[in-house]
């Protein structure tokens, strides 16, 4: 499978100023200031909206379809993601949300919730019969799986070779609308109503599989909008769609995936600086008792996504409500083998020194001698997220060593020394 390059966040650089916040932030320090603007290193980038949740210009702005793309379609498909019904006050049956998403202009809803059902039927089985890769960690957040293919690839084989509910939605989606419409495929429009910007990466750049059924991902926050305008006429006497259960709506929430798994040998964190110290743990094998993790970037669960519009511990009680008298799931039986990745998942090498081996020490040994001669404080002045980042930086080429104001500020007093020192001994030279 080829490497990714796409990303779902870009820069507003007439909005950004410089101010280093975002580099602070960044996990996988992609993130540079030059010439007082923010840049992003798009291979190192895992969308995990970090960036746009500590810019306070809102100069780092998420990247989706606009809802005009349903023009383009005869036949438009809704995959609302669980986190949706979360968005809402005082939701008590998610018919609602479905039979408004028909109002505003879709032909058909198929719940990302009841794609959830079938991988977790799938996650069970899989995980049973491969207990040597124990724990197995969840593939379900696109943030998490880019993480790893960049930071931890020794943790890929360990990684659940499933794809995530939207994709096994969107394949049973169109499956259905296919035979609904009578229409050929180019005319359905598979749309993914979003709650983060990496589900719109990976809609366009899926991971195990060659090519994704979703056709547009749309916002969560633009869809939010629109519903409203209608929810109280349909709330009178609204269609029955709703078919998943506790455990496909329960997605939504960091937990959810886990608890699907009807096991208690699990472990669920969430926010990515969580995830990355729960990743170490599992490198250090401190996790071998577990059969899974869970891991959520987003604080929350997806109910967090730069996408959403409520507070993402709200949004959770929310949906924990609603979910209080539905039945444990509504979709019982994988209708066929669907949803296992096809593709190999490999390590992705970004940003990495030197072209053999011999080349690589030799300029690692170079970083780490121009790391000591750095204050070692970490402030970003320079414009880049450590001090081992400058010098990794300077050694490819992109910096130079004065873009440290600290080693800056000591040349320039040396120099100011041994200019005073020279006017000094001048007149006894003479």
């Amino acid at each position: 499978m080829s490497g990714f390059q796409a990303n779902a966040i870009r820069l507003d650089r007439d909005r950004c100023v410089g101010c280093t916040n975002c580099i602070r932030r960044c996990p996988t320090g992609a993130i540079r200031v030059k010439g007082g603007k923010a840049q992003i290193r798009r291979g190192l980038c895992i969308d995990c909206g970090e960036c746009i949740r500590i810019c306070e210009q809102h100069a780092k702005i998420p990247i989706y379809d606009p809802m005009s793309t349903m023009d383009s379609y005869k036949y438009k498909v809704a995959l609302p993601a669980p986190s949706l019904y979360g968005q809402f006050n005082n939701l008590e049956d998610s018919n609602i949300i479905l039979t408004s998403l028909l109002k505003i202009g879709f032909d058909m809803v198929y719940e990302v919730a009841s794609g959830a059902e079938i991988v977790s039927e799938m996650s069970r089985r899989y995980i049973a019969e491969n207990k040597e890769k124990w724990p197995l960690i969840s593939t379900a957040c696109p943030t998490i799986v880019k993480l790893i293919r960049i930071r931890f690839p020794g943790l890929i084989d360990q990684m659940l070779p499933i794809q995530p509910p939207v994709e096994v939605a969107a394949m049973m989606a169109r499956e259905k609308a296919l035979k609904e419409s009578g229409l050929p495929s180019e005319d359905i429009g598979i749309f993914f109503i979003s709650p983060c910007s990496a589900k719109v990466t990976a809609c366009r750049q899926p991971a195990g599989v060659k090519k994704t059924e979703v056709d547009h991902t749309l916002a969560i926050k633009d869809v939010y909008v629109k519903l409203l305008s209608v929810m109280d006429d349909v709330a009178v006497d609204p269609m029955d769609l709703a078919e998943a259960g506790r455990i496909g709506i329960g997605w939504g929430v960091s937990g959810g995936e886990s608890a699907g798994l009807i096991n208690d040998s699990y472990l669920a964190a969430d926010g990515i600086e969580n995830c990355i110290k729960v990743l170490n743990d599992i490198e250090d094998q401190k996790y071998a008792h577990l059969r899974f993790v869970e891991l959520d970037a987003c604080p929350g669960g997806c109910v967090g996504g730069v996408l959403t519009v409520e507070n993402p511990y709200i949004a959770k009680a929310k949906l924990s409500a609603l979910r209080k008298y539905l039945p444990v799931a509504g979709t019982h039986e994988i209708p066929h083998p669907i949803g296992m990745w096809t593709e190999e998942v490999t390590h992705q090498k970004v940003n990495e020194l030197g072209l053999n081996f011999r080349e690589k020490i030799r300029l690692m040994a170079q970083v780490e001698e121009l790391t000591k001669s750095f204050p070692g404080i970490d402030c970003g002045s320079c414009g880049a997220p450590s001090c081992g980042a400058l010098a990794e930086d300077i050694v490819r080429g992109e910096a130079k060593e004065t873009d440290c104001v600290h080693v800056l500020l000591r040349r320039v007093l040396q120099a100011t020394v041994e200019e005073k020192e020279k006017k000094e001994d001048g007149p006894e030279q003479s």
